[in-house]
């Protein structure tokens, strides 16, 4: 077997040419003239976070495409797609405890929380409602008062550094393939009962006239915690306000009324919402090809972020990245063959619906499921019942999509997504990248980011491998989630090796090799 992948991959090899004076260049204006953390600065301290639906996204969208038009790329505009759902933001929010002694609490809302109209005042009370029976266990009981919902987080000593970078143990293990667990419909039954549940919790919530709600903060301590939201769906009950607390503040409350205290609760929050904004725009600008056939070689991340930091590792971080590696080659006059086209998606928080919308207008849509159920649900929850395939003709334009979306950390390697001829391509495209920490070709596929709205219609998307830093441990979807977390250094790495595989993929004689296409394909002319 060895000897048998040996023999298909050395030609493959020995045919692949990489223009070594190139990705000098590349390099040379990466790491010398780097404008990387002037862009990410921009967009995480003075536009801040970046909300699907919100101003400051649209914000962002118009520095963007005005930043792609002031380096002299083409075709910038602002894509538009719809629709998505409430607009939302907050300009402030307070929580604390007034009895048995005063304590100000660190408190961020959920996005499309609605306001308090004021500060309002109640009793807290814990309760845990995990299903519909919990509901029916508390009516008539919550009515004036502020909840606190669920039970305080045991939070233990720290014995491991937040930073995690990849050793060599950590990149052989990333570069083993592991065999699939068969599809199955749990995963479909399971989010379709916690949707139909927070419906209806928000809804009991609303009807019980409760003033607020609390939740205790997850994903760290020492005032770090993750935020994320209540329900966009304009069709969906918009609830009660409610915010997350620190978890240190939460328990705090939790254990004073373990210990039978009254504990008395303020909560203001000063939000707006409008249900009637259902449009969201992705940002896209390009630098033309020179060949004939119109090919493309593309890349993104996502735009939008979370509410409680400044969106600066999730994901200005990837945004950024690409934004430089566009700017890189740019600013060295490139003329490639195909077409270099960057998108800036957003929705990609709520389920990957910018970069989706996308793909299903310029190159293939699955149609409806036949199970009427499952029309509402991300497409990654529903693998028995896919529907068909219909592919557009620009569908065989695109010769590769690359994507930044897992933090500050550098690029260790690429995720080929199973796509078995494309890695030998990639090991020689990262060979002279090997001195930066490069190494990694995994068959392996990840999840949860833009690539998968390409691959899940058979185009070559593919997400870089990077170092995690503290992206699962201090500052994914968290209030600690701005520009102090980024990594200079690994930022400017990160954007001369997408600069370099780009270039490659753009002007290589042939576009990337594609993985079969699903049974259930159709061509449109």
């Amino acid at each position: 077997m060895i000897l048998a992948m040996s023999l298909i991959a050395t030609p493959l090899m020995a045919a692949e040419k990489v223009d070594l004076q190139m990705v000098g260049r590349i390099r040379n204006e990466g790491f010398r003239n780097s404008k990387v953390m002037d862009t990410v600065r921009h967009l995480t301290d003075s536009i801040g976070p970046r909300l699907t639906g919100s101003a400051q996204l649209k914000s962002a969208n118009d520095w963007t495409r005005a930043k792609f038009e002031e380096w002299g790329m083409e075709n910038a505009n602002l894509e538009e797609w719809s629709p998505f759902g409430r607009a939302w933001c907050y300009d402030f929010a307070s929580a604390s405890m007034t009895s048995p002694s005063y304590a100000q609490f660190y408190a961020i809302p959920k996005a499309w929380t609605p306001g308090t109209a004021g500060e309002v005042r109640g009793t807290a009370v814990r309760v845990t409602l995990k299903a519909k029976e919990d509901l029916e266990k508390q009516k008539g009981k919550l009515a004036g008062k502020i909840v606190l919902l669920g039970d305080a987080i045991e939070l233990k000593v720290q014995e491991k550094a937040a930073l995690k970078r990849y050793d060599e143990a950590g990149l052989e293990d990333a570069g083993t393939y592991r065999i699939p667990t068969a599809p199955s419909a749990t995963g479909a039954e399971e989010y379709t009962k916690r949707r139909e549940f927070r419906r209806a919790l928000a809804q009991f919530m609303m009807d019980e006239k409760v003033l607020a709600v609390f939740e205790p903060g997850s994903g760290g301590d020492g005032g770090t915690f993750d935020v994320s939201g209540a329900s966009w769906r304009v069709e969906d009950p918009i609830g009660v306000p409610s915010l997350v607390l620190a978890a240190e503040h939460y328990n705090r409350v939790s254990r004073l009324l373990d210990a039978g205290t009254t504990v008395e609760l303020t909560a203001n929050v000063r939000a707006t919402m409008d249900d009637s904004a259902k449009v969201a725009y992705n940002t896209i600008a390009e630098i033309p090809g020179s060949d004939p056939r119109g090919e493309i070689v593309m890349l993104g991340a996502h735009l939008d972020s979370w509410h409680a930091g400044t969106g600066a590792t999730d994901n200005a971080a990837g945004v950024a990245a690409m934004m430089e590696a566009v700017r890189i080659l740019k600013a060295l006059n490139v003329k490639p063959k195909r077409t270099i086209r960057i998108a800036l998606w957003t929705g990609e928080e709520q389920g990957l619906f910018g970069s989706e919308k996308y793909v299903e207008k310029h190159f293939g849509k699955w149609s409806d499921p036949k199970d009427a159920k499952l029309k509402d649900l991300p497409r990654y929850y529903r693998p028995l019942d896919r529907g068909t395939l219909s592919l557009l003709p620009a569908h065989g334009k695109l010769a590769a999509y690359f994507n930044m979306d897992n933090g500050t950390g550098k690029i260790r390697g690429i995720w080929s997504e199973e796509n078995f001829v494309v890695a030998p391509i990639f090991e020689e495209w990262i060979r002279p990248l090997r001195d930066l920490g490069v190494t990694t070709v995994s068959m392996r596929r990840t999840g949860g980011t833009d690539h998968m709205s390409f691959d899940e219609v058979g185009l070559p998307g593919f997400q870089f491998i990077q170092d995690d830093v503290e992206y699962s441990a201090r500052t994914h979807h968290s209030n600690a989630d701005v520009f102090d977390r980024l990594q200079r250094e690994d930022l400017m790495q990160a954007s001369v090796v997408i600069a370099t595989f780009v270039y490659n993929a753009a002007m290589r004689d042939d576009p990337l090799p594609r993985k079969p296409l699903p049974k259930e394909a159709i061509t449109k002319k």
